[in-house]
């Protein structure tokens, strides 16, 4: 079908759509819905856990955002936000059956996005944020998973700092350094960038220097802070450098970017030590394209294209972690199961090379792997 992405999506009005599970007819709609429907409503009315066994919210999921923070794109809307939020719903689906439903919000206050996401969370098995602008997206979060006895899963965080883990492990293991022993730059202190250096010092990172806009975030820094800056302020920049991205360069073994399009050069990147390992993550222009990269010295490029080698994408995480906690009733995702989660998408490549280091977004077995992760005896949490 060779039309463009505004073509195609005028020609189907949306990417998915609600089929019954069973067909209709007239032996049958008693029973599925009036009169019969009143008997399992009363079930599940006197029981609520019977939900999970007779309704849709085994296996549904709300793909919850206000458009404020869209990849590429920035603060677009709801409206907006909708397409791709059906995109997120398309591939919840036809990577691991689970059934996804856009809910784009026409309101960008913290507290009015908690209660509109409590008031609809009895119908949903799980609860994934999307394109919510930090930092407000920290506190959103935080509240539900307190709030709410669903798995709550913030996507550009989590999703994107276990798929950059996934690929630097295995980037490791090719340029044969150690995660402990190295220095890493991440560009960008939103939701993305910070989620990422938790969970990389969470694995035994000890020196990360992140930058925002207005160059290395530091200890005492007064100008462009937030409470979430100031908090990885603490637990990152060992030496508590001070200055620009490229000062930060100088002796780094790892670039991570989720910020914005072409603020690197090859020069740059030839001030990293030898064997550099480049994530240039930001779309659909990266902070420095893969060749640039490495003319400058770059032995690992990854970018978040397809059209590239190493194609960090969180389409290799969420799937499977919702049809995990799903199956398994589990109510929380713990760092634990998101460092095991990169674990098991590095694990399905035996031999990592240079051009890769991840699966291919569609590898079958990947959601599966991941899904297997959360089985437990007794269905609780890890």
């Amino acid at each position: 079908m060779n039309m463009n992405s505004i073509q195609l999506s005028k020609k189907i009005g949306g990417k998915i759509e609600i089929k019954s599970k069973i067909k209709l007819n007239k032996e049958n709609i008693s029973v599925l819905y009036t009169p019969g429907v009143a008997e399992v409503a009363r079930a599940v009315a006197e029981d609520k856990k019977m939900m999970k066994k007779y309704t849709i919210k085994k296996n549904s999921v709300a793909i919850v955002s206000d458009g404020s923070a869209v990849l590429g794109l920035g603060n677009i809307g709801p409206e907006g936000a909708l397409p791709v939020m059906e995109g997120k719903a398309l591939l919840f689906s036809e990577i691991a059956g689970v059934d996804a439903f856009p809910l784009v919000l026409a309101t960008q206050n913290a507290e009015e996005i908690i209660q509109t996401v409590k008031n609809i969370a009895p119908a949903f098995g799980g609860i994934n944020l999307e394109d919510i602008s930090a930092p407000r997206c920290f506190e959103i979060e935080e509240r539900l998973k307190k709030e709410l006895d669903i798995p709550v899963f913030h996507d550009d965080q989590h999703g994107t700092a276990i798929v950059v883990l996934a690929g630097l492990i295995n980037a490791l293991k090719v340029v044969r350094k150690e995660i402990n022993k190295i220095k890493i730059v991440i560009s960008g202190c939103g939701a993305a960038g910070v989620a990422i250096a938790k969970l990389l010092l969470s694995f035994g990172a000890k020196n990360i220097v992140m930058i925002d806009r207005m160059g290395i975030v530091y200890r005492g820094r007064m100008e462009g802070m937030n409470d979430s800056k100031k908090e990885i302020s603490g637990l990152t920049n060992p030496e508590n450098l001070k200055g620009n991205i490229r000062l930060a360069l100088f002796g780094a073994d790892v670039f991570v970017g989720v910020s914005a399009p072409n603020i690197l050069t090859e020069e740059d990147i030839s001030k990293m030590n030898q064997d550099a390992i480049v994530f240039a993550m930001a779309n659909p222009v990266p902070e420095i394209f893969p060749e640039r990269a490495k003319l400058g010295g770059a032995r690992i490029v990854a970018t978040g294209r397809s059209d590239f080698p190493n194609q960090l994408n969180n389409v290799l995480a969420f799937p499977g972690i919702f049809r995990g906690v799903l199956d398994n009733g589990i109510k929380e995702i713990t760092i634990e199961h998101k460092i095991k989660v990169a674990q098991a998408i590095a694990g399905l490549i035996k031999k990592p090379t240079s051009d890769k280091i991840v699966p291919d977004i569609f590898n079958k077995k990947t959601a599966k792997v991941i899904a297997e992760i959360f089985k437990t005896k007794k269905n609780e949490n890890i």
